[in-house]
Order: C-alpha cells, then structure tokens, then sequence
C-alpha cells in the first residue's frame, strides 16, 4: 500500500458510531411502498420515504445488488470521512465500512463488486466485502487538486469501464486573492494546471496508478461538474455549477438570474469557456472582448444557482414516466434549488425540454422536515431511487405509491 494511501486510510469498524443528531429531522405519516412518508410534494403517483437518519454529511450513494453505499463526508476539511453500508436496500442499520477519509465526496459501483471512493486528492478503489476493506485498497488516480472552492472529486464510470473524474475550478471566476479582478488579456492561470481546473478526466483500466495530469482533459471549461451520468451512447452527460456573484464584476447583471447552471453531452476534447464565458456562449464580465464564439454551447440552461450535484439516467419502469431521462438532484438553497427534477433526452440523447419536477416543497418547515439538500442519487434494482441528503443526513427514497 502507497505511503499516500496509509495517511488517510482506513480502518474497519464493525459497529456504526453514528454522528450526533443534528435536529434536522422529518416528520413522517402513513406509507410510501414501505417505508415511513414524509411531507414532501411529489409529481403524481410517486411518494418520498424515509429510509435512514443520523448519516453525518452524507453526500454519495452507490448500490452493489440490496447493499447501498453512502459517504459520510463528516465536515468539509475533514480527514475523518466515513463510507456506510446499509443492507437490504437500507433496511438494516448502517455498518461503518472505512474510515479516516480525507474530505470523501463520491463513490460508485467498479468492476464486480467493488466501488470507487472519491476522496480529495485521490480515487480509490475497494472491496467493501472484504475481510478487511482497508487493506483492499488501491489508488486508481493519485495527484487531483486538494485546494480551493471546489477540491472534491465526483466520478462516473463509462460502459467501457473507463472512469471520468471531475476538477473543480479554484476560484469562483478565476478571481484571484484579495478580491481584484483578473487580468482580461491573460490566459486564467488555473487552466494551465496539470490537470487544469474546471475540467473532466476521463481513465481507461489499467493495473496502475494514473496521475491526474498524465492524460489531456477530456473536456474544459466547465467550472464544476458535480453532477455526472453515462448515457446510452456512452457518451457522459454534465450538469455543471456555475459562478457567484457576477454582478461584483458587472453590477448592471443580475446576480439573482445569472449565469444559469448548465446541462451539457460533452464533446471530446471540447473547451465550454469557463471562465472567458457563461450561458449560451456570453463574454464574461472580466473577459469583455474574449471571442465566447469559438467555445462549445451547453445543451440546456438550468436555473441560476439550483447547484445541481446529483444526477442519474433512469433505466427502469417503476417510476412513471421517468425510463430514458435524467434524474437530476438541485442542491442549492436559493430559490431554485432544494428539489429534484426530470429532463428528457431527444432521439440523438441530447437535453430537451423542460426539466420537470419530480420532488418540490422542500424549504424549511418546523416540524415536519428541514429544506432539501441533495447530493447522491442511485436507482436501486426495484426501480425506486435513493437519495443522500448533506445537511440533514438523511437517507430519502423515491418510490411509486402503492395502490
């Protein structure tokens, strides 16, 4: 096992010590295919249960048959992160599987029945039903940024088996310290990197450690593509974060409004123009005169700030009128975030559309449930699709009402 390795990793516990409430909590009544209901609105004939609290900072979630994988991030800057397992479909209390995780934020389904576990710095893989799951351990990518705003990785894996892994930029809009505006006629010095900032990753296996710098991105200029899903043609579907405050830059442009979060099919070897641009190919207010022309557009504009940092492509029949479109998790806690939504594909699976809600009235209620915060999503094998949620640590599911 590397050095790097042993210094954030990994020990196996056999009971859960679970985090301290944090009084976040929902009120349930009645049913929803199983599970305790909460007071949620959901699009029809679908109901939200509760499946598991008290998770910490729950942020990934990923599924190996009936078992279900979270992470518990504990705290932001924490080298105290936890991945869960919870049996049968999280019907058995959570088993505390690693710990001592360095800022953990993603983990899906490997090869067989393993996972990869995105931590800051590194991709690990492991064998979660090994004798000790610690020692099974191995870095699939070592050397990704562990500075600035955005140091978490997320991950997808390709049909291929090839992993994408996500850089956030480190800065908001390449601002750099102090507050003062960068240089119009410079190139952004956190693209140049290796790997650059705001940028996808794409590994093909291998028995070896990949550095993150060792292969051209494979997509940039994206600030941060938190939420990430393999379509059906193998290529890989983004739904990116965009900036804060540009009215700072320009005050005559609306914070409230703009830039909008974007839904890209990424394009090999594409450039999408952060931080030179934003929406549909604009200038930047710091980058006035940058020629947004020669950089890709985005599919579908989502609205400003919904933060969406979970998304899946819905494979099954049980939730009507889901099969073939993307699930998408808005983290954000303006307006526009705290709920989950659909967006179609066309006949070349590209976005169209609409996004359509699917879970909404999430904002704060005494009582009865915190305002929605999620991250993780996985479709289980019965159709239904769980739900990580951060602030309250929760463990939601989206299932069909029974009749």
């Amino acid at each position: 096992m590397s050095k790097t390795l042993t210094t954030v990793l990994l020990l196996l516990a056999p009971l859960f010590a679970g985090a301290a409430p944090t009084g976040k909590t929902y009120a349930t009544s009645g049913d929803c295919d199983g599970f305790p209901a909460v007071a949620l609105t959901t699009a029809a004939d679908l109901c939200v249960g509760l499946v598991a609290e008290g998770l910490g900072h729950a942020r990934g979630v990923a599924a190996i048959d009936d078992d279900v994988f979270v992470i518990d991030m504990v705290a932001w800057e924490s080298r105290n992160g936890r991945l869960l397992k919870l049996s049968r479909g999280g019907r058995h209390a959570p088993e505390v599987v690693l710990h001592g995780l360095y800022q953990p934020n993603a983990v899906v389904r490997g090869p067989g029945r393993t996972l990869y576990v995105g931590i800051t710095g590194q991709v690990l893989q492991i064998d979660p039903y090994a004798a000790d799951a610690g020692k099974s351990a191995r870095v699939i990518v070592d050397g990704l940024p562990t500075t600035g705003r955005h140091p978490v990785p997320s991950l997808a894996v390709g049909a291929d088996g090839a992993l994408f892994v996500n850089v956030g930029s480190f800065s908001d809009n390449c601002r750099p310290p102090g507050g003062h505006l960068p240089d119009p006629k410079a190139v952004c010095p956190e693209t140049q990197e290796s790997p650059p900032r705001g940028s996808v990753l794409r590994f093909p296996v291998r028995a070896t450690t990949w550095h993150a710098g060792e292969l051209p991105p494979y997509a940039r200029g994206l600030r941060n593509s938190m939420a990430m899903a393999v379509l059906p043609n193998g290529k890989l579907a983004v739904a990116v974060n965009s900036r804060d405050g540009i009215n700072h830059a320009d005050p005559k442009l609306s914070d409230a409004e703009l830039p909008h979060d974007l839904l890209i099919v990424l394009q090999p070897g594409g450039d999408y123009g952060w931080p030179y641009c934003y929406d549909q190919r604009v200038p930047a207010p710091e980058y006035p005169g940058f020629d947004c022309a020669a950089r890709l557009a985005p599919d579908l504009l989502l609205p400003a700030h919904a933060a969406p940092l979970g998304m899946l492509l819905y494979h099954g029949d049980r939730l009507p009128g889901l099969a073939g479109k993307l699930v998408i998790g808005y983290h954000g806690y303006r307006a526009t975030g705290h709920r989950i939504v659909a967006v179609a594909l066309d006949e070349h699976q590209r976005p169209t559309g609409t996004p359509g809600e699917l879970v909404t009235d999430w904002h704060q209620r005494d009582g009865s449930h915190p305002q929605g915060s999620p991250v993780g999503l996985v479709e289980m094998s019965d159709g239904s699709v769980l739900i990580a949620e951060d602030h309250s640590g929760t463990l939601l599911r989206l299932s069909r009402k029974r009749r």
